[in-house]
């Protein structure tokens, strides 16, 4: 299966939570804090956390923020990806995304059904990458995140994690846009 191979060392990454809610605070917002534990405790920086209201534009300007900023390798998104008319951050991000990742979707369903069943059905976890940067949206529950960042996003964000991970390809991730500037 996978591995972690003593002779590569730990590479920290650099990484942005936003809470999308259009009831929580930074007092109230478990999952994010679930999120912001988890990315400290693996070693990563956590570069900057937010909180927007379930609202297309409110998201899409502050990830784009995010997107500018040079210390900042990735985006984890917690809410707003359920089947209610107030859930848009899926909505939200595909409009950014240059690839989307079917995959991560897949693979946080697996894990989700082990845990809850069915009603997985009920999420639309999804992820992609924009300009050079990974940006993953997960669920809002504290549980949902766990497993997102335990079942995929921890191995995958550690450059020892054999035999592929997400870190050895981000310098490559934007080739495409290297090459219209050339």
């Amino acid at each position: 299966m996978s591995e972690t191979p003593a002779s590569r060392s730990f590479i920290p990454v650099r990484i942005a939570v936003l809470t999308v809610s259009d009831t929580r605070t930074l007092e109230t917002d478990k999952s994010g804090d679930t999120l912001a534990g988890r990315i400290a405790e693996a070693g990563h920086k956590l570069s900057d956390r937010q909180i927007v209201k379930d609202d297309v534009r409110a998201i899409r300007a502050q990830v784009r923020k995010w997107l500018k900023r040079d210390d900042v390798d990735v985006i984890i998104s917690t809410g707003g990806t359920g089947l209610t008319g107030r859930d848009v951050t899926v909505e939200a991000m595909r409009a950014l995304f240059e690839k989307e990742m079917e995959g991560f979707g897949v693979a946080f369903h697996m894990i989700s059904f082990q845990k809850i069943g069915v009603s997985t059905v009920q999420s639309r976890a999804t992820a992609g990458v924009a300009k050079g940067k990974y940006i993953f949206c997960l669920p809002g529950s504290p549980g949902a995140c766990r497993d997102g960042w335990d079942g995929i996003l921890r191995s995958q964000l550690d450059y020892r994690h054999m035999p592929c991970n997400f870190v050895e390809i981000m310098p490559r991730l934007d080739e495409h846009l290297q090459r219209r500037k050339g």
